[in-house]
C-alpha cells in the first residue's frame, strides 16, 4: 500500500479528485482514472490514489483565525439544589419515555410528567440548578413549550449565556425579551423611557407588563405616549397588558379606545370596560339590556320574557357589539348575548323585583331563550369575576342537569368555578363526581389547585373504585389517572395500597380488566409516593 501511493503521479487538483470519484463510482473494470494502470489491481490502486489525494487537499487548506473566546457566563446568587434534589433533577431530565403500546403504561412513573411540579417547586425555594444539568434542561424546555416559562426561570442566567452559543437553544433568548437583559424599574425613568421607545417589540411588552404589574397608571401613562404611532396588532397586544390591576382609571384611556380604527382593539377595549361594572360603557350596556328582559307577572308561575334587540345600531357597535354573528347563528340572539354579557351583574335584582341571583337564574325563561340567557350570564360572571352569580349559575352539583345537559354547559361551568375561592371549587367537584361520575368530570377538575384538597382526593378515588368494580377497562380513565398522579396529594398513598391487588373479576367483566387496574393504581401510588419523596429532597437544608 504505502509503495504504491509513493508511486502516485502528483495530484492534478480539483479535476483529479472529480475523476477518483467518478471512477469509484462507476467501477475500475469501465472507468480507470489518469495514472492507474488497468487490471485487478487497478481497485487497490484507485483507493491509494484516493488517499494520497485526502491528504494533499487537507494539507492546502489554510488555517481560519481562531474565534473570539466566549465571555464567562454570568454568576447566580442563588443558593445550589441540596444533593439529593440535584440526583433527582437529573433523573427527571434522563427520562425519555418510549412509545407505548397496546394502550398500556405500565406500572412505572412517567418521570417527564413530574418535571413541571419538581420545577414549580424548585422556583419556589429559590433554588439554582447544577451548571452541568442546564444542556438536559434547555433540551427538554426546547422539547415541550409547555415547560419553557418554569424551565427558563428555573435555570437562570447561565442558560441564557448557553443559548447565544447553541442555535438549538435559541427559544430561550426569544422567550425572555431582551435575551436576558435586565428590565428597568419603574423609578428609573430615563431608562424606562428610552427603552420603551427604543426597544425591541417583546423588550416593550416586558416592559409595559413588568410596569403594569407595580404601578398601573405610569404603565398607562407610558402606554398613551406613543399610542397614536403604533401598528394595529401592537395596540392590541399593549392594551391587554392592561388586564392587570384594571381598574376606573383606567376608563377614560378604554374609552378613547372605542373609537380606535381597529375593530379587535374596539372589541377588546369594550371588554375591559364591561369588567368595569361602575363604567359608562357598563351602564350603557345595561340601559340596553334591561329593555330586552322583563319579568311577566301574567302567568301562573312569574318568568322572564326575552326580546332580543332588532337591529345592531352604531352606538352598540362603538360599545363593542360584533354586529355579524358566526355562521349558523342567527343575528338577534347573537346582539342579545353580547349585550347582557357586557352589562353589570348588579343590573338584574334591581331590574327583576329585588331578587337574589338564585332566585333569578330559578325562574323559567320563556320561548326557548333560557340556554342564551344563562350563557351570557355565565360569561359576565366570569368576566367580572362574581362568586354569587358563578354559584347561582353553577346550582347543587348534585342536581341532574349538573351532569348535562341543561342550561349551562360543563365547559361554562368549569369556567365559573375558577371565579370560586380554592376550597368551596374542590367542595363543588367533589360533589359532583359523587352524583355523576368520572365520565364528564375531567375539565372540572382541571380548574381545581393542586393539591386537591382532601375531600376532592377521596372522591376521585372512590370514583376510580367504583369503575374498577364494575369491571371495564380502564383506559376511558386514563385522562382522570394522569390528573391524580399529578393532582392527588402524596399523602392519600397510604389509602391506595389495598387497590393494587388484583381483585377477583364479576363473570361479565372485561377479560383481563383486573389486572390493567391493578397496575394502573400501582403506578399512581408509586407516583405519588415519588412526589412525596421529591418534596422532602427540595425542603432539605
Amino acid at each position: 500500500m504505502k509503495g504504491t501511493a509513493a508511486a502516485l503521479p502528483p495530484s492534478g487538483g480539483t479535476d483529479t479528485w472529480e475523476e477518483l470519484v467518478t471512477a469509484a463510482l462507476l467501477g475500475t473494470d469501465r472507468r480507470t482514472p489518469p495514472g492507474v494502470a488497468p487490471g485487478p489491481s487497478a481497485p487497490l490502486a484507485l483507493l491509494d490514489r484516493a488517499a494520497a489525494e485526502t491528504v494533499r487537499r487537507r494539507a492546502g487548506l489554510r488555517p481560519g483565525p481562531a474565534a473570539r473566546r466566549p465571555e464567562p457566563a454570568p454568576a447566580d446568587p442563588r443558593p445550589p439544589l441540596p444533593a439529593a434534589a440535584a440526583r433527582r433533577l437529573a433523573m427527571l431530565l434522563a427520562d425519555r419515555p418510549g412509545a407505548a403500546s397496546g394502550g398500556r403504561r405500565g406500572a412505572a412513573p412517567d418521570l417527564m410528567e413530574l418535571l413541571p411540579q419538581w420545577l414549580a417547586t424548585a422556583n419556589a425555594r429559590g433554588y439554582a440548578p447544577p451548571p452541568q444539568v442546564l444542556p438536559a434542561l434547555l433540551d427538554a424546555a426546547r422539547g415541550r413549550t409547555d415547560l419553557r416559562p418554569a424551565a427558563l426561570e428555573f435555570a437562570g442566567p447561565r442558560a441564557l449565556w448557553l443559548a447565544r452559543l447553541n442555535p438549538d437553544w435559541r427559544f430561550a433568548l426569544r422567550a425572555l425579551p431582551g435575551g436576558g437583559a435586565a428590565l428597568p424599574r419603574p423609578e428609573e425613568t430615563d431608562r424606562v423611557r428610552r427603552l420603551w421607545e427604543e426597544g425591541l417589540f417583546a423588550e416593550r411588552v416586558a416592559l409595559l407588563a413588568a410596569v403594569r404589574s407595580r404601578e398601573p397608571d405610569t404603565a398607562r401613562e407610558l402606554l398613551t405616549t406613543t399610542w397614536a404611532t403604533e401598528r394595529a396588532e401592537d395596540r392590541l397586544m399593549f392594551l391587554d397588558s392592561l388586564r392587570t390591576g384594571l381598574g376606573p382609571r383606567d376608563e377614560p384611556f378604554l374609552e378613547q379606545a372605542l373609537a380606535d380604527r381597529s375593530r379587535n382593539v374596539r372589541a377588546t377595549a369594550a371588554e375591559l370596560l364591561s369588567a368595569l361594572p361602575e363604567s359608562a360603557l357598563a351602564a350603557r350596556m345595561a340601559v340596553r339590556a334591561a329593555t330586552c328582559v322583563a319579568l311577566d307577572r301574567t302567568r301562573p308561575v312569574p318568568a322572564l320574557v326575552v326580546e332580543a334587540p332588532h337591529e345592531c345600531d352604531a352606538g352598540m357597535e362603538r360599545d363593542g357589539v360584533v354586529p355579524r354573528p358566526p355562521a349558523g347563528r342567527g343575528e338577534r340572539s347573537w346582539w342579545f348575548g353580547q349585550l347582557v354579557e357586557a352589562a353589570p351583574l348588579a343590573t338584574w335584582p334591581t331590574r327583576l323585583g329585588g331578587r337574589t341571583p338564585e332566585q333569578i337564574v330559578a325562574l323559567p325563561v320563556a320561548d326557548d331563550w333560557q340556554g342564551e340567557l344563562h350563557a351570557a350570564w355565565c360569561r359576565a360572571a366570569v368576566r367580572q369575576g362574581d362568586p354569587a352569580w358563578s354559584r347561582a349559575l353553577l346550582g347543587p352539583p348534585s342536581a341532574p342537569e349538573a351532569g348535562g345537559p341543561g342550561a349551562v354547559s360543563l365547559a361554562e361551568r368549569a369556567k365559573l368555578l375558577g371565579t370560586l375561592p380554592g376550597g368551596e371549587r374542590a367542595e363543588w367537584v367533589a360533589g359532583f363526581i359523587a352524583t355523576h361520575g368520572l365520565s364528564e368530570a375531567f375539565q372540572l377538575l382541571g380548574v381545581c389547585a393542586v393539591p386537591w384538597a382532601a375531600p376532592l382526593g377521596r372522591a376521585v378515588v372512590d370514583a376510580l373504585n367504583i369503575a374498577r368494580d364494575a369491571g371495564s377497562y380502564p383506559w376511558s380513565f386514563s385522562g382522570v389517572m394522569g390528573l391524580a398522579e399529578r393532582c392527588l396529594d402524596p399523602s392519600e398513598a397510604g389509602r391506595l395500597d389495598a387497590l393494587m391487588a388484583v381483585p377477583d373479576e364479576p363473570e361479565d367483566a372485561s377479560p383481563g380488566a383486573g389486572g390493567y387496574w391493578a397496575e394502573a393504581f400501582q403506578r399512581l401510588v408509586t407516583t405519588l409516593r415519588l412526589r412525596g419523596v421529591m418534596r422532602e429532597e427540595l425542603e432539605a437544608p
